[in-house]
């Protein structure tokens, strides 16, 4: 029987808990994809005009890096000198084996503001694709950069891109704890909160403004709210007892928590304004690591009912829970995929820790991971992306990987501690 289940992430005791001040420590890693091939994406991005001169962020480089994170898309040489008012030599770039090409230019407007345009072009029909001009602060040239890979993504792929988004992340430097909010390549880190006592779970509201996590710094687990914004924090839960491991419901009115107050660790819903506390379980076991399926109507939790932690699904209002995983003795940190098609969990098989995804459909399930230290899948908002905090070479790393596991990029590698990522949803306030 565990310990604590309220903290059965593998990493998330008390002595263990993740976050990191966002400075020298920090080292960004080239990206290193493997395992695709010849079955990306070939795609040419010219080195946008003037860019070096009107910007200090590398428009052409950050959208480059995007699509080639992804694991869909594979970068051709693409030599300088086309931008978005060009007319391309079509036979070259079909020597260069393209199948889509971009350029464009960044121009610093008398306001200060960078004036960013490009053009799409399929190579193959030498025709445009799309093509759009925005103004932007300086300070916004890689949202700029990320918006522009989004809207490619989405033209040749057909389904939303994600490089806009954010990722938040609990770290450790020293006695501080910070709560970091980052682009979802892993730069543009801002620390949200710090603390000297431990912060864990961070979840993202789905309006994709406000961070729900665990704060002790009261000397006691409470669940506090924060709006990434103005940096305004508010206590939703300081019962009896523990309080952990919030979760938002999808239409974002309410969460799903852990509290011991009543006796034990049981799961109980709350309204987002704190009113309405109800409890969901009845057992008499440790429940926790909540999470809704996307369409709100069930509710997956870890469980030790069965004699060790497992995955469990019950109807939302509560009700009987069914057990979701049977391979393994240990199973934690439940994931559902947007589509309510995939579940990503960690499993325990002979001491290693690692990533597993579940097809719900078949029960199926396959590692997708060769590391042994993972924790806290989280699921891209497309649900093509998975990201997750490991140890790889003796060091902390945030990866993200496709759901078959064949293309996996480190975004964050640190000597620090780093924990608990969890990725923000399309919306972006």
């Amino acid at each position: 029987m565990l310990a604590s289940l309220a903290t059965v992430s593998r990493r998330r005791s008390l002595a263990a808990l993740a976050a990191l001040g966002v400075g020298p420590a920090l080292a960004q890693v080239r990206i290193d994809i493997a395992g695709y091939g010849g079955s990306r994406y070939p795609m040419a991005i010219v080195d946008f005009r003037d860019d070096a001169k009107a910007s200090t962020q590398p428009i052409a480089a950050i959208v480059r890096a995007d699509l080639e994170r992804s694991g869909l898309f594979r970068s051709v040489d693409a030599p300088p000198g086309l931008s978005e008012t060009s007319s391309p030599a079509w036979a070259e770039w079909k020597a260069r084996q393209a199948d889509a090409l971009v350029a464009g230019s960044v121009t610093r407007l008398a306001d200060g503001r960078l004036d960013i345009r490009f053009k799409l072009w399929d190579v193959a029909k030498g025709t445009e694709l799309v093509g759009q001009a925005q103004a932007v602060h300086p300070d916004d040239a890689r949202l700029a950069a990320h918006r522009i890979a989004d809207t490619i993504y989405e033209k040749l792929l057909g389904d939303k891109g994600v490089f806009a988004t954010r990722m938040a992340y609990v770290t450790k430097a020293g006695p501080r704890y910070s709560l970091v909010v980052a682009d979802a390549d892993g730069e543009g880190a801002k620390v949200a909160l710090t603390s000297p006592e431990p912060i864990i779970s961070p979840a993202w509201a789905p309006n994709g403004r406000e961070l729900a996590y665990v704060s002790f710094e009261s000397r006691k687990a409470t669940v506090r709210i924060q709006d990434v914004l103005t940096g305004g924090r508010r206590v939703l839960a300081d019962f009896k007892g523990t309080n952990s491991a919030p979760a938002w419901s999808p239409d974002g009115s309410q969460l799903v928590l852990s509290l011991s107050r009543e006796g034990g660790t049981q799961l109980f819903v709350i309204n987002r304004d704190g009113s309405g506390l109800r409890r969901l379980t009845q057992s008499g076991s440790i429940d926790t690591e909540a999470c809704y399926s996307p369409d709100g109507s069930k509710i997956y939790f870890v469980s030790d009912r069965g004699g060790g932690p497992q995955i469990y699904r019950m109807p939302a209002a509560g009700g009987s829970a069914e057990r979701v995983t049977f391979s393994g003795s240990y199973n934690i940190s439940p994931a559902v995929s947007p589509d309510g098609r995939t579940l990503a969990y960690i499993t325990r098989l002979n001491g290693a820790f690692r990533l597993t995804v579940m097809d719900l459909g078949t029960g199926q399930s396959q590692q997708i991971s060769e590391s042994s230290d993972d924790e806290s899948p989280a699921f891209a908002p497309n649900g093509k992306l998975i990201v997750y905090a490991t140890r790889a070479g003796g060091k902390e790393v945030l990866m993200t990987t496709t759901l078959d596991g064949k293309m996996k990029t480190p975004l964050l590698v640190t000597l620090v501690e780093v924990r608990e990522p969890t990725w923000g949803p399309f919306t972006r306030q």
